[in-house]
């Protein structure tokens, strides 16, 4: 016999159907492109399929325009009560998700990712994971990104902080001011669609409120407009066949024209049909579509943690077959949770508002404070030997800021404290220009047989570094890092730099994330892995080796053996690098051993 609760989902679920006609199919069917997208992007294997997320704003905009514009015309909005539905609808599966990948990750997760995991679910339960985003990794394309398991939830973010001012405008507009309300989202539609169309900042663009506001007030436009029209099918059918080949196909265009089209094209789609069309019906209405459809929350939630700690532990690359298992998994956890988490809550029957307050509550409470907690600790909650940390020397002085955090970045950034003129000593002057990967070869030398016969300069750049013509004029030794030879040429006409005292270091890297290097501890060859060097990196040095000749350094290539792998870690099993890019301490020391034991490298030959 079915339990009560599922006795009392179901009944809901008809009252719904029955006294209603807000339900549409068809919605649905474009939930389930729309989260199809996201999910097989997220994979690896549709360019285009993050447009999903755009979907997903039109719709929003749209079904919470509609509701609430109706309920304002009829006098009935209530801002708490429109609250207490958002919190049912999202807030209970956001924290729970939020709790496993916490659980996992604790299991898992190297210091900084579990630190960067308890950034994000604070972020996450403040409804700001854009802006952590923003500041901590901007690229949304970023790699690095890949390994986030709680990456996804800018979205949320966005349409939360939607949700939060959205109401405000039919508090103050209800009544005989409720004319003024199209006027406004008008307006606010065409100020946010210029910032979008016409902002500097990409990253700003991807991730902020007010240049994504235009895709959610643009369904919530339509949805008033036309409350009480209806199109034709066939438009449906057409738009149809505009979005997929967008999220399919490289089709040459702009991410802005992309997305633009993805929007118009959603929102004519949310439109009311006149239902003459069976194709349409066909194809957004059958009954795989709109199952897919109403576990899309649940599929969303769950797909980015599955794929990311994947990708973190279990996978070095996932094949075709992989994607298949993990996609049965995402499906089975978001039917367990759309039926034991989502449908409940949002059943006032079922979870009265004090119940559903007092679990999301102590549930926000518990992983906010935990992961404050983490973060505190920087993330690290057992001894970690390949990386010399050690939970019994942290103490409560961290900096909730800053690179002192971490010791591995604060090896690096020490390097600026050698922003400095040269003094009057004998020794041989160096002068090292560059980034974080210049500061790095500066660590190599700190560690090599030259340490003590060379004095450094560290410059970041020719802009910022003061009295740099002096320095330059000043060294015996100039080294870049990653630098093109065009732009060599271009800066020693303007800086007089003379090429015979210049040298190039390559770029570097060890795999994508240590995370699946890490949880094979306890295998026999453990300290003795070796990765493949990426292809871009290897084309990258090759080009660099190409224009500089024998005034490159190749790092990577002192380490590379003859099958084309390098180590993560060191003899003494001791990680190269912390992040897979910059060298730990121990990792600088490596390739000191490695530069010093080298006889085709004589840097400073006869001085």
């Amino acid at each position: 016999m079915p339990s009560k609760t599922e006795h009392a989902i179901k009944h809901s679920e008809f009252l719904n159907k029955a006294h209603t006609s807000s339900y549409r199919k068809d919605i649905d069917g474009l939930r389930a492109i729309a989260v199809l997208a996201v999910i097989v992007f997220h994979f690896g294997y549709l360019p285009n399929g993050y447009l999903g997320v755009d979907i997903f704003f039109v719709i929003s905009g749209y079904l919470i325009t509609k509701i609430v514009y109706n309920e304002t015309l009829k006098n009935e909005f209530s801002v708490l009560k429109f609250y207490l539905r958002r919190i049912r609808r999202i807030i209970p599966l956001v924290l729970f998700t939020s709790s496993v990948a916490l659980i996992i990750g604790l299991l898992v997760m190297l210091p900084d990712d579990l630190e960067n995991l308890s950034q994000s679910i604070v972020a996450t339960n403040f409804f700001a994971n854009n802006i952590l985003l923003l500041i901590t990794s901007r690229d949304y394309w970023n790699t690095v990104n890949e390994f986030k398991p709680l990456m996804h939830t800018w979205s949320l973010a966005v349409e939360e902080q939607f949700y939060l001012f959205f109401p405000v405008i039919f508090l103050v507009f209800s009544g005989k001011k409720i004319k003024w309300i199209l006027p406004l989202l008008i307006g606010l539609t065409i100020i946010s669609l210029a910032l979008y169309l016409f902002g500097t900042d990409s990253s700003k663009a991807f991730y902020c409120i007010q240049y994504r506001f235009f895709e959610l007030s643009i369904g919530g436009i339509a949805a008033i407009l036309f409350s009480n029209k209806s199109i034709s099918g066939w438009y449906k059918l057409v738009l149809f066949a505009i979005i997929i080949p967008i999220l399919l196909f490289d089709l040459g265009l702009s991410q802005k024209v992309q997305l633009l089209l993805i929007v118009a094209a959603s929102t004519i789609m949310l439109l009311p049909s006149d239902g003459k069309q069976k194709p349409v019906a066909f194809l957004m209405e059958n009954k795989i579509m709109m199952a897919i459809g109403k576990i899309s929350f649940s599929l969303y939630m769950w797909h980015q943690i599955i794929i990311a700690y994947s990708r973190y532990f279990v996978f070095e690359k996932i094949t075709v077959t992989d994607t298949l298992i993990l996609s049965i998994i995402i499906v089975i956890l978001s039917i367990f949770s759309y039926y034991l988490i989502e449908q409940p809550f949002r059943n006032k029957s079922i979870v009265k508002n004090s119940t559903l307050l007092f679990i999301t509550g102590t549930l926000f409470i518990i992983t906010t404070a935990s992961s404050l907690f983490l973060y505190r600790k920087a993330g690290i909650i057992r001894d970690v030997p390949e990386l010399d940390i050690y939970s019994s020397t942290i103490t409560n002085n961290f900096s909730f800021s800053g690179y002192k955090r971490n010791a591995h970045i604060e090896y690096n950034a020490a390097v600026y404290d050698l922003d400095k003129n040269f003094t009057q000593s004998d020794k041989i002057k160096v002068l090292v220009i560059g980034n974080s990967f210049a500061r790095d070869w500066v660590n190599v030398l700190q560690e090599s047989k030259y340490a003590g016969k060379i004095e450094i300069s560290y410059a970041t750049d020719f802009n910022s570094a003061k009295d740099l013509a002096a320095r330059i004029s000043q060294s015996q030794y100039i080294f870049f890092s990653c630098l093109p030879k065009k732009d060599f040429d271009s800066l020693s006409l303007r800086w007089n730099i003379q090429a015979s005292k210049c040298w190039n270091i390559g770029t570097k890297q060890f795999g994508a994330n240590n995370g699946i290097i890490y949880n094979r501890r306890g295998n026999s060859d453990y300290c003795s892995q070796r990765i493949n060097v990426a292809d871009d990196i290897n084309q990258e040095n090759i080009k660099f080796k190409q224009e500089w000749g024998n005034k490159f350094i190749d790092l990577l290539g002192l380490a590379t053996d003859s099958t084309g792998k390098i180590p993560v870690f060191t003899p003494n099993c001791k990680f190269i690098s912390q992040d897979c890019a910059h060298l730990t301490k121990e990792g600088a020391k490596y390739f000191a051993q490695l530069l010093n034991n080298n006889p085709t490298i004589n840097i400073f030959e006869g001085k």
